[in-house]
């Protein structure tokens, strides 16, 4: 049984590393903070790793969820092209929803003159 230079620290309680020697305070002390240290390095990195998939998982989601969307706006309008390019699409859009606000406005004004309502 040889003796080791180094204490076991499995075994250290609070009363023992406080009772102990500077000399084996420091050394102690100096050796839990690199354990801490190492520990929220190795922490840091499988967060840093973490992050970088979520954001890339995220920007492939993002850009495939606009794709669906204007696939689904391109089927809400009657009569748009499949070829027509975004701005294209979008322009069709406002044609569209203008159309059906003035189709309300008719709808309304015939509802009036057949209920005979005076407004």
């Amino acid at each position: 049984m040889g003796i080791s230079s180094q204490p076991s620290y499995d075994s250290l309680t609070l009363k023992d590393f406080l009772q102990g020697s500077s000399d084996e305070v420091n050394n102690n002390s100096s050796y839990l903070w690199s354990k801490v240290l190492d520990e929220q390095d190795k922490k840091v990195k499988v967060t840093k790793k973490r992050v970088k998939r979520r954001t890339s998982m995220k920007r492939r989601r993002g850009s495939y969820g606009i794709q669906r969307r204007v696939r689904t706006l391109k089927r809400l309008i009657p009569n748009s092209d499949q070829s027509i390019g975004l701005d294209g699409l979008f322009r069709e859009t406002a044609n569209y929803i203008l159309s059906l606000q003035n189709r309300v406005s008719v709808m309304k004004v015939m509802v009036e003159v057949l209920t005979g309502s005076d407004e």
